[in-house]
C-alpha cells in the first residue's frame, strides 16, 4: 500500500546520507552543529555541497571566514551529534556542551571534530545569490583526512559497528550504514 507523505517530510525519503558535523571559526568564535544536507558535488577540484540556515550562528561563523569542515561522524558519537544538534552555538559553547572535543585543521582555521570517521576541510566558492536564497554554500575541498580503521584504500569498510557512519532519519532516530556487497557489472 503506497501512503502519501507530508511535503515538509518529503526530504527523508531521498536524504538518508551521512550526517556531517560542520565545524567553523573566526576572530577566536568556534561552533558545531549537525548537518544532513551535504553532498559530493565534483571530482577535480573536489567540490561539496551543504545547506546551512542562515539563523545558524554557524553560517555567520562560514561567511566572515570563507571556510569549513564537514566531518563525518560514527555510531561510538551518536548522542553527541544530537546534542550537537539540539543547542545554538550562539548561547553556548557547543563543544563542550555536545562533549565534542575540536582538533586543528591541516589546511583551515575552523577545527576538526574528534571520534569522527572522516575530515573534509573546504574552502567557500562564493555564490551570494545561491546562500541568500537557498542557504546553499558550494565549497572546494582543500584537505581530507579518514581513519584508516574506516576508510582505507578509497574504500568505507564496515567491519566494526561503532565506526560506521550515521544517517539521520528526525526525532532522534539514527541508522548505521548496513553491509556491504559488490555486484558483478555484467548484466548477463
Amino acid at each position: 500500500m503506497r501512503i502519501t507523505v507530508d511535503l515538509p517530510h518529503a526530504y527523508r525519503l531521498i536524504n538518508h546520507g551521512p550526517v556531517t558535523l560542520v565545524s567553523s571559526a573566526h576572530g577566536g568564535a568556534t561552533n558545531v552543529m549537525a548537518a544532513s544536507w551535504a553532498m559530493p558535488l565534483d571530482f577535480d577540484p573536489p567540490k561539496v555541497a551543504v545547506v546551512i540556515d542562515a539563523n545558524a550562528y554557524t553560517r555567520q561563523l562560514i561567511e566572515t571566514s570563507g571556510e569549513f569542515a564537514l566531518n563525518i561522524p560514527c555510531r561510538a558519537i551518536a548522542a553527541n551529534v544530537l546534542k550537537a544538534g539540539s543547542a545554538s552555538g550562539k548561547d553556548l559553547d557547543k563543544f563542550a556542551h555536545a562533549g565534542l572535543t575540536p582538533f586543528p585543521a591541516r589546511v583551515i582555521g575552523a577545527p576538526l571534530v574528534e571520534g569522527c570517521v572522516a575530515w573534509l576541510e573546504c574552502r567557500v566558492l562564493p555564490r551570494p545569490d545561491n546562500q541568500q536564497r537557498h542557504d546553499l554554500f558550494l565549497a572546494e575541498v582543500v584537505a581530507a583526512q579518514a581513519d584508516d580503521r574506516a576508510f582505507r584504500d578509497g574504500r568505507w569498510l564496515f567491519d566494526d559497528e561503532n565506526l560506521r557512519t550515521l544517517h539521520y532519519f528526525g526525532g532522534g532516530s539514527f541508522a548505521v550504514t548496513g553491509s556491504q556487497f559488490e555486484v558483478n557489472g555484467d548484466n548477463t
